[in-house]
């Protein structure tokens, strides 16, 4: 993300200008160059090429934006409800964690007046959150009830009967709002695609496509990628591979976030090796190898929908497979924590997951409004809420996958399905996306040496948080490699980790260290790869 100086602030709304208004004023000029032929209006010289862009523009606008805008909003295909008691302990799960209430309802409610907020709004909320739907209540009346009543308990109050005008953030259900992007928008996306291509050719990845016959169903297209010979063992999902040589670390798989792709992560890729040379079973030295996944979905194209999670998994797994892979190290950014989520739930893939390191995840306290809420419906003002708010929630792909494919009780990851694990979760102080002073309370409680003194100050303990700790030393607690462990950087935004290498450099040796830690185990020797 850019920071919020004036100077970036007339930048990114100047970009935003310009690519947003290219398409209006494209089919402007379009129909008063037709009008010109039709009547014979005289017009100034024009040069071809601006001929050209502006009829392109027009259309791209009227034969593929307009109709697969209209398609994207068809309804979500919701999971199936959960039972009652599973419904039951993830409420009991939500409910415990809420650091603060007001704000709770105030998110959830997009701001709307408390009195405006009545028991049958409640009620609908707590349908689309925790039923997978909307409409009547039917036979869950009296649960539905149940959970209003926790609720009223939660922010000390009873809510009015009836309906009021408060409209709740249900994700799944409401109307997707997005905005069109131009032709030249998607060609700039063409040319950092390139540019990501170069890049990591020269870092030592393998590019690994699919089918060429799947060569027309991502936008923009991607010429370069015929080149390459070697190609990805499913049909959906694309990835760079950097061989692993090293026989005493453990092979590295990333996953990126929402954004352009993995351009933004080369000098982090290319870094995990950079610091020293490893063992390898010739004895010149090795290197631990990467497998760099491709999201498309969320990548700023037009392509096809997310994979649901039992098909992104089984294909995580065939690649990992078809690398000799039993086990590896899981690095993920942002949106790559749903993923991991999913790995982690998955029978096939949960076993293969070694250690982790979750950059800014997204996933962690997802019942809180904050992911949903600054995503998809907070009005931007400082500019980096514009470059989130234009070149992220609003692209179609994007909007489409959070809107019809995100279902939150799917992603959320709570801190048991971490346990086995030594977790190295990365967190960034001015985040403008998560709550990430909730989530580091919420990972430290009860983590090992969270009352040694010796390392920290303890804060003492404020009921009003809802049960959280406000445990202000485990921002500067000593990375351990056991357990949990919390990188917090006070002054860095979502993803500024990765600009500079004295912000990466924590985050890298955590995944080194994982990487030899789990190479050295018993029962985790990983096959050298010998396939390119």
């Amino acid at each position: 993300m850019i920071n919020d100086s004036r100077l970036e602030y007339i930048f990114i709304r100047t970009c935003i200008v310009f690519l947003h208004y290219l398409t209006p004023v494209s089919i402007i000029y379009t129909v008063f160059l037709i009008a010109s032929y039709i009547f014979g209006i005289p017009r100034p010289h024009i040069p071809l090429a601006i001929n050209v862009i502006a009829v392109a523009e027009s259309l791209f606008y009227l034969v593929v934006f307009l109709p697969y805008s209209a398609y994207l909003q068809r309804a979500a295909v919701h999971p199936p409800v959960p039972s009652r008691a599973e419904r039951k302990a993830l409420f009991e799960k939500c409910y415990k964690f809420i650091p603060d209430p007001d704000t709770y309802l105030d998110r959830w409610f997009l701001g709307a007046p408390q009195e405006e907020i009545k028991h049958d709004n409640v009620k609908e909320f707590i349908q689309w959150a925790f039923f997978n739907r909307d409409g009547e209540a039917g036979d869950d009346e009296e649960e539905l009830g149940e959970y209003v009543a926790a609720y009223e308990t939660l922010v000390g109050r009873k809510f009015e009967p009836g309906r009021g005008k408060a409209e709740s953030l249900r994700l799944t259900l409401d109307p997707i709002d997005m905005l069109h992007r131009s032709l030249a928008w998607y060609m700039c996306v063409g040319f950092v695609d390139l540019l990501t291509y170069i890049n990591l050719l020269r870092a030592g990845f393998h590019f690994h496509r699919t089918s060429l016959s799947r060569f027309f169903t991502l936008f923009p297209f991607r010429p370069q990628t015929v080149l390459t010979t070697k190609r990805s063992p499913v049909k959906y999902t694309t990835y760079w591979h950097r061989p692993h040589t090293s026989t005493t670390h453990l092979p590295v798989l990333f996953i990126h976030g929402i954004g352009i792709g993995l351009y933004p992560y080369v000098p982090f890729l290319s870094d995990i090796n950079s610091a020293k040379d490893l063992p390898s079973g010739d004895g010149s030295g090795g290197q631990i190898g990467i497998i760099a996944l491709e999201i498309h979905p969320v990548s700023f194209r037009l392509t096809h929908a997310p994979l649901s999670p039992a098909v992104l998994c089984a294909e995580i797994a065939s690649i990992l497979n078809q690398h000799g892979y039993s086990r590896v190290v899981l690095a993920t950014h942002s949106y790559g924590s749903v993923i991991a989520t999913h790995l982690l739930a998955h029978a096939e893939t949960a076993p293969m997951i070694a250690d982790m390191v979750l950059i800014d995840p997204v996933t962690i306290l997802l019942h809180l409004p904050d992911v949903a809420y600054n995503f998809t419906r907070r009005q931007p003002q400082s500019a980096s809420q514009h470059q989130l708010w234009y070149f992220a929630s609003m692209d179609m792909g994007v909007a489409h996958s959070l809107a019809r494919h995100f279902f939150w009780s799917e992603n959320v990851l709570w801190k048991e399905a971490l346990e086995g694990r030594d977790v190295t979760v990365s967190l960034a102080g001015r985040d403008l996306i998560v709550n990430t002073e909730a989530v580091g309370r919420y990972l430290a409680e009860g983590s090992e040496d969270a009352d040694d003194e010796r390392d920290v100050e303890i804060m003492p303990d404020v009921s009003e948080e809802g049960g959280l700790l406000v445990q202000e030393g485990w921002k500067h607690r000593p990375w351990r490699g056991k357990g949990i462990d919390i990188l917090w950087f006070d002054d860095l935004d979502h993803a500024q980790v990765f600009d500079t290498p004295a912000t990466r450099r924590p985050v890298l040796e955590a995944i080194r260290a994982y990487s030899e830690n789990g190479g050295n185990g018993p029962g985790t020797a990983v096959a050298v790869d010998g396939s390119q």
